[in-house]
């Protein structure tokens, strides 16, 4: 495994009105962000809110290029980013104890805190597809050109972890400083991953470790997994 600090190149917040981040995600204009009782939004190049919507956002938030999804206690909601109407809910996989949330080839990928799982579950439905089993904690979850990275966060420790999809083995390890949590995960389909800060109230814009070119940049997933 590859173990390595990581860079923070900025950070955000806090913002009014927010005194918690839990999920975050990214529209390829905008990062959101999970307030409690609030989906808010942020121009990530100035920093400045740019509008909120009146929701449950209790955890995970993600985007499938034209819906946004929020886990709200024990459901995941599917909402219009443009009117912030819920169009549809489904049950979340772990009743409740849900944490991070991203979306990628058609379905969503669900972290479960406490039990160290992440799902991928059928969005339509709610049903689990497949579940990868970690050995930390795991709050925020997000795939980037076919890897999936996961956040940790365990008394005053965080990581981001990238690990083998198929098994669940670390293959790849940013340690945060101590003392800085990461509550929410997603990239930003480039160099940046944006990392919720829980209850500092603010996102962390962290480099994403550069590939050589034989790493590949196919953004697909392996759908051969032998997790169970």
């Amino acid at each position: 495994m590859s173990k390595s600090n990581a860079k923070i190149v900025r950070e955000y917040g806090p913002f009014p009105g927010a005194d918690n981040v839990g999920g975050v995600t990214y529209d390829g204009q905008n990062v959101w962000f999970a307030s409690g009782d609030k989906l808010n939004a942020f121009d990530p190049a100035t920093g400045k809110p740019v509008r909120s919507i009146d929701v449950a956002a209790h955890a995970g938030t993600a985007f499938d290029g034209q819906h946004l999804f929020q886990l709200a206690e024990d459901r995941i909601q599917k909402i219009d980013p443009k009117t912030g109407r819920v169009l549809a809910t489904i049950p979340a996989p772990g009743g409740g104890g849900d944490s991070g949330l991203t979306w990628a080839e058609g379905t969503l990928w669900v972290g479960q805190y406490r039990d160290r799982k992440i799902h991928q579950v059928d969005p339509e439905t709610g049903k689990i597809l497949r579940t990868i089993d970690s050995n930390r904690f795991v709050t925020g979850v997000t795939w980037i050109d076919g890897e999936l990275w996961h956040g940790t966060w365990e008394g005053d420790e965080s990581e981001l972890r990238r690990v083998d999809p198929r098994t669940g083995e670390v293959l790849e390890s940013l340690e945060m400083p101590p003392g800085v949590g990461v509550s929410g995960l997603e990239s930003d389909g480039g160099d940046r991953f944006y990392c919720g800060g829980g209850k500092s109230g603010k996102v962390r814009a962290v480099r994403r470790p550069r590939r050589g070119p034989a790493t590949g940049s196919g953004s697909e997933i392996p759908l051969d997994s032998t997790s169970k």
